[in-house]
């Protein structure tokens, strides 16, 4: 329907703003991701019911990534098997001799959770379980715990080039943005000030010995009376595990997680350097991102295979069954990818690439406050919807919509404050699932964690405010990311002096 009066107007806005209204008002993505799909049907169709159903699968089988999919199901397989392994268990037992203090405690939390990147679901899953017996020695709080997780899951992963979230990110990215998924990715690391300041924050805090608000009541309670909860303490439950084996061992985690990172790095080095690259940062920048995926999960899994059922870590049967348990794992994050795809389709087929571009791309002085307002609208989007995803579906397109390869820095800084913005919302959104597993993993009472989660993330959020400010007229990540790290250091510093005198 190339003839109809909808493309390339005012109206290929309306089914993005349908689901970001809807959005607001449900808390709910899904149907909220799928009215704006029907919607923008309806104007590409110019209200032909016939038409309006077709173009609705005909955009979505021409913009669902059967790779990234794929992938996903493979990497909720190995979640499960690491899981049924007792690796992790048993390197909570490592973990326990090793660790000597509440800062070593802290700190070694933190790390784990770093080198958790793959996937958010994973972290949450792995970091609580195997830490909680080591945090509960040295008196850290239930709410500390599930924050360090919270903060160590979402945030290393949106800036990991090898994690389900960066492929997510690619798989948004339209095909004439100006620069690949991948290199567009990779080039949002330095800008992602969220997930930067908020991990600068966690170290910070941790090695200084800080406390604010909220999370000081519980870590004093804790310490001085060795109450982890505080309150509600007969509401916690105990998250659903998957059976473990209580004779796995250390190795049976760390090696499967480094040969996951080792075979998807080399994967991408060779694809890049396959299709002419020159130089290592060229073949990451050139490299089939999603087959380098798949191939890394393909190799993880049949290593597993020969490392866990002659061992009997894993029984044959407990294997397979791990395919089916890994697949709905993954459910949720599938079902949005699809609705999101299908979204990015129907608002390309509408040309709004074109009309916003040709609305506002002349006015260079407004542009410079793009960063920080998508970064706004992003928080408050996350927060009603309480998915990251969602709202990387929502704005992404629209970001690259705006900035084509003549201002690509600015599309870069912009992509970032949407990625940073959709993590904080995220984060301090009650109904979030990685809050929630987070909540779970930790055994913390839920509103116990989103409350105190909440005052610390606004200490970041003031940071990261600043920095997109500066960066939307400067273009400059390091004068950006020092100041967003003075803000955080100073205000950290304030209330520390703050708390000494309560």
């Amino acid at each position: 329907m190339e003839n109809s009066v909808f493309i390339g107007t005012a109206w290929s806005l309306l089914p993005p703003i349908i689901a970001i209204v809807l959005a607001f008002i449900t808390k709910e993505v899904y149907s909220s991701l799928l009215i704006g799909i029907i919607s923008g049907a309806l104007l590409y169709g110019q209200f032909n019911p016939w038409i309006s159903f077709e173009s609705i699968f005909t955009v979505m089988c021409e913009n669902i990534d059967l790779n990234i999919l794929i992938f996903l199901v493979m990497l909720g397989m190995i979640v499960i098997l690491l899981q049924k392994s007792g690796g992790s268990a048993a390197y909570g037992r490592w973990a326990g001799t090793k660790i000597k203090s509440k800062k070593a405690a802290l700190l070694a939390t933190t790390l784990l959770g770093v080198l958790i990147f793959v996937d958010d679901y994973f972290n949450c899953l792995t970091v609580g379980s195997v830490m909680r017996p080591v945090t509960d020695k040295y008196r850290v709080s239930r709410a500390k715990l599930a924050y360090i997780i919270d903060a160590t899951a979402a945030p290393v992963c949106i800036i990991a080039p090898i994690s389900s979230w960066a492929a997510a990110v690619n798989s948004y990215v339209p095909e004439d943005a100006g620069i690949n998924g991948l290199q567009l990715f990779i080039s949002t690391i330095p800008f992602n000030l969220y997930a930067l300041l908020t991990l600068f924050m966690v170290i910070y805090t941790s090695a200084r010995g800080i406390d604010f608000g909220l999370m000081k009541t519980h870590e004093d309670n804790a310490v001085n009376n060795g109450d982890l909860f505080t309150d509600h303490k007969d509401d916690v439950k105990s998250s659903e595990e998957v059976k473990e084996n209580p004779n796995g061992r250390v190795y049976d985690l760390v090696i499967p997680m480094i040969l996951l990172i080792v075979s998807a790095v080399g994967a991408m080095m060779y694809t890049g350097f396959s299709s002419g690259a020159g130089n290592i940062q060229q073949a990451f920048a050139d490299c089939d991102a999603e087959i380098s995926l798949i191939f890394a999960t393909f190799i993880t899994i049949l290593f597993l295979f020969l490392f866990y059922v002659p061992r009997k870590v894993v029984s044959f049967h407990e294997f397979m069954s791990s395919f089916i348990t890994g697949f709905q794992l993954m459910i949720p994050a599938i079902a949005i990818l699809t609705f999101a795809w299908t979204l990015k389709g129907m608002t390309q087929a509408l040309g709004i690439r074109d009309y916003v571009y040709n609305t506002v791309g002349s006015a260079s002085y407004g542009l410079s406050f793009v960063p920080v307002i998508m970064f706004i609208i992003a928080i408050f989007i996350a927060f009603s919807t309480g998915t990251s995803w969602g709202t990387f579906a929502i704005l992404v397109p629209i970001v690259t919509s705006i900035f084509g390869a003549d201002a690509l820095n600015m599309m870069i800084i912009s992509v970032s404050a949407v990625l940073a913005g959709a993590v904080c919302g995220d984060h301090i959104s009650p109904i979030s699932d990685t809050t929630i597993m987070s909540s779970a993993g930790a055994q913390c009472y839920h509103m116990n964690h989103v409350s105190t989660q909440l005052q610390y993330a606004t200490v970041t959020f003031a940071g990261c405010v600043a920095g997109y400010i500066i960066s939307g007229f400067t273009g400059n990540w390091i004068i950006s990311l020092v100041a967003g790290v003075l803000i955080v250091a100073a205000a950290l510093e304030i209330l520390r002096r703050r708390s000494s005198k309560q």
